[in-house]
């Protein structure tokens, strides 16, 4: 890896040309607005806010950090320049289980260079935004890892879950339905014991994606990026509640979930890009203690409508995890997958695959929709054969409609795993929703008889692109040959 820390990460980004210094934007409406533009501009650059009004120069936000290939790459310690399959089968090959790293734990790390405890505690000494003009407060919880333990095994699991600034000594926590970080939670509580819990709010941009994706069971996160890493992720024990937390991490705050200690939390601008939830008593930290560095970086990815930063890296990663679990179900001749970025890598999955007999294509469709990368909050599958570029979406619906029939090639799912964020499903309602599975396939039983489709394979045409696309730039010549 080129990079050890978040600094270090934006040092390297900043020598690719790829960071802007943004002074003296309000954390009030300019720092939310700034970042919507960013999620929604292709390319767009990473934002570094300093000099935010109220706050001491050097307490910085930054925002769409990894939200181009070309940073993901950089993340990943790949090739800049590497396209997409090749990035998603090496991310593959990285996060094998037998490529497992257990984290080294460490004395100190910079993350104890400041500390406040008891009633030092204040967690508005930080500048979090208000994001979305609706929310019901600010948020410094959006890109977070939240580090819990499970009470029976043992198991450290990262995850990002939202975080709303109360006041200066507590913060709620909102958990959805079903994920590992609540089933923790619960777990403590049924007990009548209290939750330990560590919110990382400033981190290498690797940690924060492994807490978004879909790390198998009983694995924990900072293993996982061991692997990809090569080496161990370090780590050092946090005082309080003995949980290990990033030695190199920009702030943490620490302490205790009660099962009776509650506050409204909410609304918050969710990644489907509504506001699918009101205000709701949720769990409250009170803060027992918090670590920064000196000049502590925010690292802000609050949802936006999609796409949005970790939906234009997940496109690649959560499409990745697709295959890696319906090999695993014995699927086979399953040849691609791409979750696309403006469902949030959740809405709108398509997996294309090499029929081999009756029925392939359906076990497909209903082991994508159901698999751990697409179970929750999914809506819509479509399977394809393997001459259907999966991340052409005029080709995916060119295949829909000319190869599939309404009467036998659609199936509905009942009662899946949704949960109280979907905002397609009744208020009163919420919990479970139903999901759309399209076998856009030739029909099995006499595609041989099928007309024969016009145009190139999605290997030649990307290889058309790569030798002839200089005809598409107006200021490119003709290269040498």
């Amino acid at each position: 890896m080129e990079y050890l820390d978040l600094r270090d990460w934006i040092d390297r980004a900043r020598a690719l040309g790829e960071v802007r210094d943004v002074l003296g934007a309000s954390w009030e409406e300019d720092i939310g607005h700034v970042t919507e533009m960013l999620h929604h501009t292709d390319d767009a650059p990473v934002a570094v806010f300093d000099d935010i009004p109220g706050y001491p120069k050097g307490y910085r936000i930054v925002a769409n950090a990894v939200a181009t290939r070309r940073r993901l790459a950089l993340t990943l310690g790949l090739p800049l320049d590497i396209e997409r399959r090749p990035l998603m089968d090496r991310f593959l090959e990285l996060t094998e289980a037998d490529r497992a790293i257990p984290p080294a734990v460490l004395d100190d790390g910079p993350v104890f260079q400041n500390v406040q405890t008891g009633d030092d505690v204040d967690v508005l000494k930080f500048p979090s935004p208000w994001w979305h003009p609706l929310d019901g407060g600010r948020y410094i919880g959006t890109g977070v890892s939240v580090v819990m333990r499970d009470p029976d095994t043992g198991w450290i699991n990262v995850g990002t879950y939202r975080v709303m600034v109360h006041d200066a000594k507590r913060v709620g926590i909102y958990i959805a339905p079903g994920k590992h970080g609540m089933q923790m939670r619960n777990a403590y509580f049924e007990r009548g014991e209290p939750c330990p819990i560590a919110i990382v709010c400033g981190m290498d941009p690797l940690l924060f994606m492994a807490s978004t994706l879909e790390v198998p069971q009983g694995v924990s996160e900072y293993e996982w990026i061991g692997g990809i890493r090569g080496e161990p992720y370090p780590v050092v024990t946090a005082p309080i509640t003995g949980l290990p937390i990033p030695a190199t991490a920009e702030i943490v705050l620490e302490g205790f979930l009660h099962k009776d200690k509650v506050a409204p939390e909410g609304p918050f601008g969710e990644w489907h890009g509504y506001y699918a939830t009101g205000k709701k008593d949720e769990p409250v930290l009170d803060v027992e203690a918090v670590y920064h560095r000196d000049d502590p970086i925010l690292l802000g990815v609050p949802p936006n409508k999609p796409p949005w930063e970790p939906m234009r890296y997940r496109e690649y990663l959560r499409s990745a995890i697709m295959l890696r679990y319906m090999k695993a179900a014995g699927v086979p001749g399953v040849t691609d997958a791409w979750c696309y970025a403006f469902g949030g890598t959740r809405l709108f999955t398509v997996v294309s695959i090499q029929p081999r007999y009756p029925g392939h294509a359906r076990q497909a469709m209903h082991i994508a929709a159901m698999c751990h990368a697409g179970a929750y909050m999914g809506r819509i599958v479509v399977v394809v054969e393997d001459d259907i570029d999966v991340t052409d979406l005029e080709e995916v619906m060119w295949a829909v409609v000319t190869r599939g029939d309404p009467e036998r090639s659609l199936d509905i799912i009942h009662r899946a795993w949704s949960g109280p964020i979907d905002p397609a499903i009744h208020p009163d309602e919420k919990g479970h929703n139903s999901r759309l599975l399209i076998d856009a396939t030739r029909p099995w039983e006499w595609r041989d008889r099928f007309p024969p489709a016009i145009g190139p394979d999605p290997a030649t045409k990307a290889d058309t692109r790569r030798r002839w696309g200089w005809i598409l730039d107006p200021t490119a010549s003709q290269p040498d040959r």
